[in-house]
């Protein structure tokens, strides 16, 4: 699906009830996450827990094969230090050379998720507005601290392309995340830029920025965007979802504002030596050369879907991220299929925005992109009415 121009749904909402806008262009009318059919709790580890090896892992966006031994290895040895408290003055001070940023700007938390819960928690906010499809966690968290969320839904016909003219000037907290979550379109910096206003706090989600060969449209490290707050995530490149470490680069007195929310010593030791490992030049190298061969291996994986588009499959394109999102007839019967193939794959219909009919697929190598792709032959054939 390559398409150009913008447009979206803004559909007002409040706690207990919001809009959203069907992958078919109609509106209706919804509730916090489970009356509209949207489980905002569901993520990709649901697909695959208690699968054990049983299940090649398409649903998670964590590169594979990480953490690499280097790595490990650090973790490893900062074992010896448990019995002291974390001190996290060196990792914040490696995060904040790594964007040119004094260590007034960073705060370090456990993992990006924490962010949203803080920035929901710690922020005075009178009109919030998420855009989705995306990552649903920010929604949860504002829902969770008793806020009303409204949400402006991109539309698939558009390409799920932002105009930043469908936010309300009136929003006070906009959540967008870039290269976003599911849909993998990459915003220019200069469209999300056009989102800030004095008095509104501008949050992008960069979870998945490190995975964009050259970063290109990254604002962090930007500091003449007002309002801004930028999150990211060692997660997803260094296969870090179970140490829980990430980052907010904000102005002194909105990191001041969240750091106080937080809990004493909320991120540990070895998150702390990962975080610090992950800011080296040799760190920075290695996550630049995995860009690059996310790259190629997405190219391949999205010219391998193509060639079902006359069995009704359309890629959401140009992806950018490390994952690629589908729609397909069937979707859920062919997702099934798939598992008992020995395939997990992502169910779309929870990001408010889609429904049954899409799939998110996490980017692997050429082999086992290829086995994938011979899977998805079959399970099409099998569940054609």
């Amino acid at each position: 699906m390559r398409t150009d121009g913008s447009a979206a749904s803004h559909l007002p909402g409040g706690t207990g009830a919001t809009g959203r806008d069907r992958a078919d262009g109609s509106d209706c009318s919804d509730g916090t996450g489970g009356a509209d059919g949207h489980d905002l709790r569901h993520h990709g580890d649901a697909e695959v827990r208690d699968a054990g090896p049983d299940l090649v892992d398409l649903a998670v966006n964590v590169r594979a094969d990480t953490p690499p031994r280097w790595l490990r290895e650090r973790v490893a040895a900062s074992l010896g230090g448990l019995a002291a408290y974390p001190d996290g003055r060196a990792a914040r001070a490696a995060v904040a050379a790594r964007h040119g940023l004094p260590v007034e700007r960073v705060l370090l938390t456990a993992g990006a998720a924490e962010a949203f819960v803080l920035l929901a928690r710690a922020l005075e906010i009178r009109r919030a507005v998420v855009v989705h499809p995306q990552f649903t966690e920010p929604e949860a968290a504002l829902r969770d601290a008793g806020h009303e969320v409204e949400r402006v839904v991109l539309r698939p016909r558009d390409g799920f392309r932002l105009d930043p003219a469908a936010v309300p000037e009136a929003a006070d907290l906009v959540v967008i995340g870039n290269p976003t979550n599911p849909t993998s379109v990459l915003h220019p910096a200069g469209t999300l830029a056009r989102l800030a206003r004095p008095g509104r706090t501008l949050v992008v989600d960069e979870a998945f920025m490190d995975a964009v060969p050259g970063e290109r449209e990254a604002l962090a490290g930007r500091t003449d965007v007002p309002g801004l707050v930028v999150l990211r995530s060692l997660t997803k490149t260094w296969g870090l979802a179970g140490l829980r470490i990430g980052y907010v680069l904000a102005a002194p007195r909105t990191v001041a504002a969240l750091e106080r929310a937080q809990p004493l010593w909320p991120v540990s030791t070895p998150a702390l030596v990962a975080a610090q490992a992950c800011m080296g030049p040799q760190a920075l190298a290695e996550a630049a050369h995995a860009a690059h061969r996310v790259a190629a291996d997405r190219a391949h994986l999205v010219a391998g879907l193509e060639e079902f588009g006359a069995d009704g499959v359309r890629v959401v394109g140009p992806a950018e991220g490390p994952f690629v999102l589908v729609r397909l007839p069937r979707a859920d019967a062919v997702r099934r299929q798939l598992r008992t193939l020995g395939f997990a794959v992502r169910r779309g219909d929870t990001f408010p925005g889609l429904d049954e009919e899409w799939l998110r697929l996490a980017v692997r190598d050429r082999p086992t992109v290829n086995r994938f792709l011979q899977a998805l032959d079959q399970s099409l054939s099998l569940t054609r009415p």
